[in-house]
């Protein structure tokens, strides 16, 4: 397992996403590969700031460190405790009306934050009906739609975990390269 890398200093970026392009962030794990496609028209900082963060290679090396049963895997955490960040901090809140469904891809905060506030941390939720909300109020920014590869996400998902049901998956997942192409 690849040694934490300790909290982010990065700034914000400022960049701004084509809404009429599709971008496609791909991420390799040990437990095989998945993509998803960011909301830059629904979510324009918050994907502009995954975006770059990607282009980074931030990512690069950072495990999933938190899988719930029947619920989420969240990764993105520099430090591998739940606790890091990139440095910042942007807030989108989403709309008032919306549902958490299998393969949705959004931004984990601390209870704390507004709505919508996000740095590099980042689930997939993996509730097991694609019709059924996994049953978080409207406050985690969307980022993006797994588009290929829910297979991995739900292998992940049911990893076991340090404690039972909602800790550390064994054996630890680690995003060994994430990349964005725009088409």
């Amino acid at each position: 397992m690849p040694a934490p890398k300790g909290e982010g200093h990065l700034s914000a970026p400022h960049l701004t996403l084509d809404p009429h392009r599709t971008y496609t962030v791909t991420i390799v794990t040990n437990c095989g590969t998945f993509a998803f496609t960011l909301d830059a028209a629904q979510s324009p900082k918050t994907s502009a700031s995954f975006y770059s963060l990607v282009k980074t290679g931030f990512f690069d090396g950072l495990t999933f460190h938190r899988v719930a049963a029947g619920f989420v895997i969240q990764g993105g955490d520099p430090t591998g405790t739940g606790a890091g960040g990139p440095g910042y901090t942007v807030v989108e809140a989403p709309p008032k009306n919306t549902q958490y469904v299998l393969g949705d891809v959004a931004m984990a905060k601390t209870q704390t934050q507004p709505a919508g506030a996000s740095g590099s941390q980042f689930f997939v939720v993996t509730a097991p009906n694609v019709t059924q909300s996994a049953g978080l109020t409207p406050d985690y920014a969307l980022v993006g739609k797994v588009s290929s590869g829910i297979g991995v996400v739900e292998k992940i998902g049911a990893l076991p975990t340090n404690p039972p049901q909602d800790g550390s998956p064994s054996p630890p997942v680690v995003m060994s390269k994430v990349t964005v192409s725009s088409g």
